[in-house]
């Protein structure tokens, strides 16, 4: 845990990130990390909102929202048969209750590992506005229902609302008597369902605004999974309604929701007031967490060296915060338009070093003493991790040592304090350049190990799936194919034995490696 993944890092905080960990770890062993429900939270609630926004789309265009009419058309609804969509209200209601644990679940996650502040303090601000639309959305939709429960839930909303100082006359009123809920009540029913979910669509886009790659969709077959269970719980429990509303009597009994309708039964335990108190006291809360004194301050951001920078925009492409963007070139401001230089924002930076990892002239081949890159960390700059590498190398008592290259916010790993083992932290897996593999072979390794995170455990998104695609020729830059993959590994997680051993037997099996003046020619 690391000051660009821990701000707050109190010991309550820390012991229950540790216990989420071993929950996840426990589902990986389960159904495989790819498909662990617990690292796509957020794409599963972009499903969940799809799913509510296609059934939602279906019951509008078929129910009558009328006063005189909602009850008894809702009713029609359920008794058609099955292939006239009956079954989209069940589908309808449990999509909601799913989206309302996965964005619990999703803040609960984040929370944890501390991705509220720095380069994450926008998707948090933007995130927090989410949770009131979506329960805002769901209340109304209750009211459109005009039941018991809808018109309890009504109700009990205009006294919430009342107990505001500042509003004038008293929003209950409207429920007093028969005639005074009419078709105009109605249409501010159908805006605050359909309005507030217009906005929430909305603010989902701005909410994903500065992670390029976001992840929206889940693996196909954990939206399958997803979606059969919705089926299957609107055919084994259908959502049903209560009787009409009638503003004469008091409901006796209700079947309450009690995930989306959970504001009643606290404003009746702790007062109106009071749960004015509670729910604006969490919202501010959670609203000033990134403005909260941080545990121990941010590290430096990337820095632009205008000498070496090509414009060639792959740090763009790369950066998982979009803290990186073109400007024009003062090298070549006269005469030569065009040409570009990366300019980095330091609010969005993360200091992960993947766009050095993606820049071209990061390469350890080249024949600099001081080696200069376009894009790099002042902190761990590439031409340290060039210094390490040979330092280590010329170090190890192995005969032929196996270079590994961890991710500085990976659990440590015993095996990599063998003997044989020569250790080079990053940043992040990402900031790796794919040369380094090659020129750590010439250098006489006998073969190089990449450890990242656990996949959806990385600190700064898609580090080893970057660096993956690099290694394989599906990102530049990129490993060159005459590198033998026997030689190389790369493994996200802490269990490394089994790929050591098999670089430990690859080595033996291959020649020895070039001598020094074969080197310094490459170099």
């Amino acid at each position: 845990m690391t000051a660009a993944t821990a701000p707050l890092a109190s010991a309550p905080r820390l012991q229950l990130l540790t216990a989420w960990r071993a929950l996840e770890r426990g589902v990986d062993r389960l159904t495989g990390p790819a498909l662990n429900p617990l690292h796509h939270l957020g794409s599963l609630g972009f499903l969940c909102f799809w799913s509510l926004a296609a059934s939602g789309i279906y019951l509008y265009a078929v129910i009558d929202t009328s006063a005189s009419g909602a009850h008894a058309s809702i009713e029609r609804l359920a008794a058609w048969p099955w292939f006239y969509g009956g079954w989209l209200r069940s589908v309808h209601r449990y999509a909601a209750d799913a989206l309302v644990v996965l964005m619990g679940l999703h803040a609960l996650r984040e929370w944890l590992h501390g991705r509220f502040a720095g380069h994450h303090g926008f998707s948090w601000l933007t995130g927090v506005p989410l949770v009131v639309f979506a329960f805002t959305c769901a209340i109304g939709g209750f009211w459109l229902n005009w039941d018991a429960l809808g018109q309890y839930s009504a109700l009990a909303t205009a006294e919430w609302l009342d107990a505001l100082p500042w509003l004038g006359a008293p929003l209950a009123r409207n429920f007093l008597s028969a005639d005074a809920v009419g078709d105009r009540l109605f249409s501010l029913f159908v805006f605050v369902h359909l309005g507030v979910a217009l906005l929430m669509t909305f603010g989902l886009w701005f909410h994903i605004q500065r992670l390029p790659r976001a992840r929206v969709v889940p693996p196909r077959p954990m939206a399958a999974a997803l979606i059969a269970m919705f089926l299957g719980l609107a055919a084994l429990a259908p959502i049903t309604s209560g009787p009409a509303a009638d503003v004469a009597q008091v409901p006796a009994a209700l079947a309450l929701d009690w995930l989306l309708l959970f504001l009643h039964p606290l404003a009746g335990a702790v007062s109106n007031t009071g749960a004015w108190v509670l729910v604006v006291g969490a919202l501010s809360v959670l609203l000033l967490l990134p403005a909260w004194p941080r545990a121990t301050p941010g590290a430096p951001v990337a820095v632009v060296d205008p000498a070496h920078c090509s414009g060639c925009r792959r740090c763009v492409d790369d950066c998982p915060y979009a803290a990186i963007t073109m400007v024009a070139h003062p090298h070549f401001a006269l005469g030569k338009p065009g040409h570009a230089l990366a300019q980095v924002d330091a609010e969005r930076c993360a200091s992960c070093g993947i766009c050095a990892g993606a820049c071209p002239s990061s390469t350890p081949f080249r024949s600099l003493a001081q080696l200069v890159t376009g894009i790099d960390l002042p902190q761990l700059p590439v031409h340290r991790l060039r210094q390490q590498l040979r330092t280590g190398l010329q170090a190890s008592g192995a005969t032929r040592p196996i270079v590994a290259f961890a991710c500085g916010q990976a659990p440590r790993a015993p095996a990599l304090q063998a003997h044989d083992v020569v250790r080079i932290e990053l940043a992040c897996a990402g900031q790796l350049p794919p040369a380094f593999i090659e020129y750590a072979l010439r250098d006489g390794a006998a073969g190089v190990l990449i450890q990242g995170c656990t996949p959806g455990e990385c600190a700064f998104r898609d580090g080893p799936q970057l660096l993956r695609e690099r290694m394989h020729g599906q990102r530049e830059p990129h490993l060159r194919p005459s590198v033998p993959r026997q030689r190389w590994a790369q493994v996200d997680g802490a269990d490394l034995r089994d790929a050591l051993d098999r670089l430990r037997g690859a080595a033996t099996t291959h020649g020895a490696p070039p001598s020094p003046s074969t080197l310094e020619v490459l170099s």
